[in-house]
């Protein structure tokens, strides 16, 4: 005769629609996750529209690309890292749970509205996200005193601008060309870049390639981000190209002197570090490019594409991969995985940029090779980071 064995059940595993799940516990994980999943549909989606393989609708035009890889896939990530890093700058707790939950459903908002709905609530809806994610941001900045971080705000305030003066282009309220506010947009983020990695990829280098010392100089960095700053607004302003050429050269150069001084070369057996170095580095090559531009040597579309594929989308994917291992409790090493996202994306960023310069035939074949590399970086991305994000720290601890 056997006995009963009574155990008792098993706790129901939260759903990850409610709040109480692991997934809205710290900002970046649902961030990172919807801008890595959007990143790897949206392009395929945006490549099919524009060679006529499908009709996906009358929105997914070339202005929608520009506005979503920016306003969309760039603003999420940057949301979700802030949020992660403003919890550790003041003690105190960043949205989560269904403050969380209710941001990440404004974003995906956006997102189906910018694609199918009229341009009126798609704007509405859209420009939302920026001021209602930076608003709390403020609040706990606000509450710790942490005013060295205030600029961050500022930064995202003018980036919630730029996308306003984008749907006011798309509604005819304003006569400009659509690309200057995503173009615009594109350059707030390459400085919020440069102020973030200035800090952090010096001290991560340290910590994490043997025998490095990487050297900082405030001085010359405060003047490499504002040589930036001036050479973006020179750019958007169409000032002439005296001025806007040798600032772009400027910026670019000091950027190069101060990412040699960092040195890369001692980061090449650890990709979580050089998939950094090399990322940033390409905020060089794309001012100079854009100084090319301004002298009408090359299209603007190599330099902006340069500092999208090159430099946001690969320190995007550094740093995703670098946070989530961190702030899951796991170990800050990299394997095949990463690997393969990190140079798929340098890949695409090559191609990109060669496609810009390149006419015909050849033109269409970097373009695709290109969103593929692109489209694979992300989506390998998503599926190997589901579980970490997904699953509570393996350390126990919160966030």
């Amino acid at each position: 005769m056997s006995l009963l064995n009574i155990e008792e059940p098993a706790p129901a595993r939260p759903a990850p629609w409610g709040t109480s799940h692991p997934i809205w516990r710290l900002g970046f994980r649902p961030f990172y996750l919807v801008a890595a999943v959007f990143a790897a549909l949206s392009i395929p989606l945006w490549v099919a529209q524009y060679y006529g393989w499908i009709d996906a609708g009358a929105h997914i035009t070339l202005g929608w690309h520009m506005h979503e890889m920016v306003f969309g896939m760039s603003t999420a990530v940057v949301i979700g890292f802030l949020f992660t890093a403003g919890r550790n700058w003041t003690n105190l707790w960043t949205p989560r749970e269904g403050h969380l939950a209710a941001l990440v459903a404004l974003w995906l908002a956006g997102r189906v509205a910018m694609a199918w709905a009229p341009p009126l609530a798609a704007a509405v809806v859209d420009w939302a996200f920026l001021p209602a994610a930076a608003w709390p941001l403020f609040v706990v900045m606000k509450k710790s005193a942490n005013k060295r971080n205030y600029f961050l705000v500022g930064l995202l305030s003018l980036l919630a601008v730029a996308n306003g003066v984008y749907h006011a282009i798309v509604l005819g309220l304003l006569e400009m060309a659509p690309a200057v506010p995503a173009q615009a947009a594109v350059l707030v983020i390459v400085v919020m870049e440069s102020a973030i990695g200035t800090r952090v990829i010096p001290m991560f280098t340290r910590n994490g390639a043997p025998g490095s010392t990487p050297a900082v100089h405030p001085k010359r960095d405060m003047v490499s981000i504002a040589l930036l700053v001036a050479a973006g607004i020179s750019w958007i302003a169409g000032l002439p190209v005296w001025l806007v050429a040798p600032l772009g050269g400027g910026a670019a150069t000091m950027v190069l002197v101060r990412l040699i001084e960092w040195q890369p070369h001692k980061t090449l057996r650890v990709p979580l570090l050089w998939i950094l170095h090399l990322s940033y580095g390409w905020i060089a090559v794309g001012f100079f490019m854009l100084s090319l531009a301004a002298m009408s040597l090359i299209p603007s579309s190599a330099a902006f594409h340069a500092l999208t594929v090159g430099s946001m989308a690969g320190l995007i994917l550094g740093m995703m991969t670098r946070t989530t291992l961190g702030h899951t409790g796991r170990p800050l090493k990299s394997g095949k995985a990463e690997f393969a996202i990190y140079a798929l994306i340098q890949l695409g960023a090559v191609l990109r940029v060669a496609a810009t310069l390149v006419a015909g035939a050849g033109h269409d074949h970097l373009l695709i090779c290109s969103a593929l590399c692109w489209t694979l970086a992300f989506a390998v991305f998503a599926v190997v980071y589901l579980p970490y994000l997904a699953k509570p720290r393996i350390d126990g601890r919160e966030g």
